[in-house]
């Protein structure tokens, strides 16, 4: 893919669970950066859901996040996902956070797809053989 696609938004709701409370009395709880990610690559996923097979899904296989700024809990994040590359099975996006007030997250990601059917048995495998 030569070009970037249409962005591909979500917006996702800033809760008690997605926030860091180990700051301490006296600082808010906020975004903590690992539930910046996940948006980041559930959106992603999403987007490129509708140019798989039946039976494909994606994994991530890398990402660079930069967590720009701090965004308390009650606040909306919209998440812009662009795909900018596709090689094989393999997808790249550019991804940007933006709060009600500031950008707060930049990221690229790589994404494969996958054949779920395959992918479960692998696991499968693994646990059976950590199991013996």
């Amino acid at each position: 893919m030569s070009e970037t696609s249409p962005a591909f938004e979500r917006t996702y709701l800033v809760t008690d669970q997605e926030a860091v409370h180990f700051m301490g009395p006296g600082v808010l709880p906020v975004l903590a950066t690992p539930a910046l990610l996940m948006w980041m690559e559930l959106t992603a996923r999403e987007q490129v859901l509708p140019l798989l097979s039946a039976g494909e899904d994606t994994v991530g296989t890398a990402v660079e996040l930069k967590h720009l700024a701090a965004t308390p809990v009650g606040m909306k994040v919209r998440i812009v996902s662009r795909l900018v590359g596709v090689e094989g099975r393999a997808y790249k996006f550019e991804l940007e956070a933006f709060d009600e007030f500031d950008k707060i997250g930049e990221a690229t990601h790589g994404r494969a797809s996958v054949l779920v059917a395959k992918f479960a048995a692998k696991v499968q495998a693994k646990q059976a053989k950590a199991r013996s």
